[in-house]
């Protein structure tokens, strides 16, 4: 039978994350199809059980605990030789008890997957022409073990991504206040940017780029341009967000390391997913300042667009800091803001 034709086996998934971001890997006892390999702890759902339920009971069955809290987060379709499965990942922060092998396997915390370090500039080097890592130096390099199931490696990339997304509010600030108030989010911690700032002149663009970027990096943050691929790479920024109209026209994910897009839509996500993108903002989840009685998505339509979705999603619009929690209650993998990030 053609893999293509075979029943889905849904399956529910755990990322047990510790407050420091460490997270655990399971390997598959000998026995099972592909063992040896490492994977996030789960399993089958049952007939009449829903993702959640069987993340409960299969945690309980495989680790011994009892999971307290525990997010939706991504949904993702692989095909295996032996079986197509439709893996739905959640993100488990709170359990009882102490994970132990129920069932013989082997365990081993692994490291927060945080964007690596970034390289300092040494004698003749200039801060500014500092470049990313690539795509496959990023992917899994805090790893200690192998080898990982093809299925996780879009997982563990999606797990270097911080929760709060920043986007530039220069043309309202102004250049020099937004940067100093860009300085002091990223001595708090903020460690992802996007510079956005509509209706400049290219080179002016250019300009603020520069200077975020060299902060950013000395903070250990990445910075993404709005739009401008060319642009983003002539200043070493450390990737793009696509907007929806450059989306719909993408054939190939942009050379760069980290690409976003701006989706709406069911559609505008699965684009973003086929493209093997990193993330999407999703828009609008609550009215905005910007754009006073325009239609809006609400948590609950905002939930079930992201339930389907094969990459993180942050949501976007109307929302502060304080929304973090909600967000992730429904499937969000973390909020992006504007005015309210600085």
């Amino acid at each position: 039978m053609n893999s293509s034709n075979k029943k889905i086996v849904e399956v529910a998934v755990a990322v047990l994350q510790k407050p420091d971001g460490s997270f655990l890997l399971a390997q598959r006892p000998a026995g099972k199809e592909y063992a040896g390999y490492w994977e996030f702890p789960g399993g089958k759902v049952e007939s009449g059980e829903t993702p959640h339920d069987a993340l409960l009971r299969e945690l309980r069955e495989e680790l011994g605990i009892e999971v307290e809290t525990a997010y939706p987060w991504l949904t993702r379709v692989f095909t295996y030789p032996h079986a197509t499965v439709r893996l739905n990942f959640f993100r488990v922060t709170k359990w009882k008890g102490v994970p132990h092998p129920h069932e013989g396997q082997q365990f081993a915390w692994q490291p927060s997957l945080s964007f690596c370090p970034l390289p300092q500039a040494g004698e003749g080097t200039n801060d500014r022409n500092i470049k990313p890592l690539t795509r496959g130096q990023a992917v899994g390099g805090n790893i200690s073990v192998s080898p990982v199931l093809p299925a996780n490696t879009n997982v563990l990339r999606a797990l270097r991504l911080p929760h709060l997304y920043a986007i530039s509010n220069a043309t309202e600030l102004g250049t020099e206040v937004f940067l100093q108030r860009l300085q002091l989010a990223l001595n708090k911690g903020l460690r992802l940017i996007q510079i956005r700032e509509k209706g400049w002149a290219r080179e002016d663009v250019r300009g603020l780029a520069l200077r975020a970027i060299e902060m950013a990096h000395a903070a250990g943050a990445r910075v993404l341009l709005n739009e401008d691929v060319a642009l983003a790479l002539e200043v070493g920024a450390d990737g793009v967000q696509l907007t929806g109209a450059q989306l719909a026209a993408c054939t190939v994910r942009p050379d760069i390391e980290l690409c976003g897009a701006s989706c709406h839509n069911m559609e505008e996500l699965q684009r973003a997913a086929a493209l093997e993108l990193d993330f999407a903002l999703l828009s609008p989840v609550l009215p905005t300042k910007s754009h006073p009685g325009a239609a809006h998505l609400g948590w609950e339509q905002f939930a079930k667009l992201a339930a389907s979705s094969a990459i993180p999603v942050y949501a976007l619009g109307g929302l502060q800091q304080e929304d973090m929690e909600q967000a992730w209650q429904h499937g969000a993998h973390g909020i992006a803001l504007l005015r309210q990030a600085w």
